[in-house]
């Protein structure tokens, strides 16, 4: 089944001090967009009286002090509203109100924090199944997520791992994620916090999925589930391991350093894009 939705992913970069105003995603070389800015033109092209937008976080991932912050952000862009669900434990995935805001909204944006604690607390409840029909039914409804809210996004994600001279059977923790897309694993701040290996390691023990590793600044705009659509200052590092031929993945152990032969490797800036594998239903 084929999502009528977009899904916003962002490579991170959140200033959580914002002593000087800059909210996200300070200005680089070659320019680039706030995530509040990318979101807003993406839903002013699109008519109507109000756009509504729907910030959900576990407890810990937005500061008070921050909610403010955020709320006016999303309303500069052209939002006439903005409100925060909070996850704080199991019970709230499952609340009517917070169920009925999704139903009414345009766009929902996952922040950062812990992606693990985001899924346990989403994963199969109403909430989640809320956003999901909605984001296969309307074509103007917008999912978006930065950072370990855009980890979360796919079916399979990293929820932890080490990064070290060379790679090692258990140095990667893969799990279930809110599985709004197939096929693709994401990995954030990518080139800041040097998450490559970490990023081919994943790949390698699953093959079928496309890696994507997203720096700070960079988000890819994903429509129709498959058609990627590159922004931002940065880069955006695409992993394919469909063709890997050689590599002792399955037979290592924990002293033997992993090997792998013909990842193919391409790299993604502003403008550009890439078709996703297509996934069967």
């Amino acid at each position: 089944m084929i999502p009528k939705g977009q899904l916003l992913i962002i490579g991170g970069h959140e200033d959580k001090g914002a002593a000087t105003g800059e909210t996200l995603n300070t200005a680089k070389r070659g320019g680039t967009q706030t995530h509040f800015e990318i979101l807003g033109c993406l839903i002013q092209k699109i008519p109507r009286a109000h756009h509504i937008i729907e910030i959900i976080a576990t407890a810990s991932a937005i500061p008070r002090e921050m909610e403010a912050l955020y709320i006016d952000s999303y309303k500069k862009e052209g939002f006439t509203h903005a409100g925060i669900i909070k996850l704080e434990n199991d019970a709230d995935g499952s609340d009517p109100n917070s169920i009925k805001r999704i139903q009414n909204s345009h766009a929902i944006f996952f922040t950062g924090g812990d992606q693990s604690k985001l899924v346990s607390l989403l994963r199969n409840t109403p909430l989640l199944a809320a956003i999901r029909k909605k984001y296969y039914a309307d074509k103007n409804f917008i999912v978006g997520g930065t950072s370990a809210g855009a980890m979360a996004i796919p079916e399979t994600i990293i929820t932890g791992g080490l990064i070290t001279e060379a790679l090692f059977k258990g140095d990667i923790n893969i799990g279930n994620g809110l599985n709004l897309i197939g096929g693709i694993i994401i990995d954030t701040h990518f080139i800041n916090r040097g998450r490559f290996t970490r990023l081919a390691h994943a790949v390698a023990l699953n093959p079928s999925c496309t890696g994507i590793g997203l720096g700070e600044d960079t988000a890819l705009i994903i429509s129709n589930g498959k058609t990627a659509h590159c922004m931002g200052s940065g880069m955006v590092i695409i992993i394919d391991g469909s063709k890997i031929r050689n590599t002792n993945i399955n037979v290592s152990d924990n002293c033997t350093p992993i090997y792998i032969e013909n990842l193919s490797i391409k790299i993604l800036t502003k403008g550009c894009l890439y078709q996703l594998k297509e996934i069967s239903d």
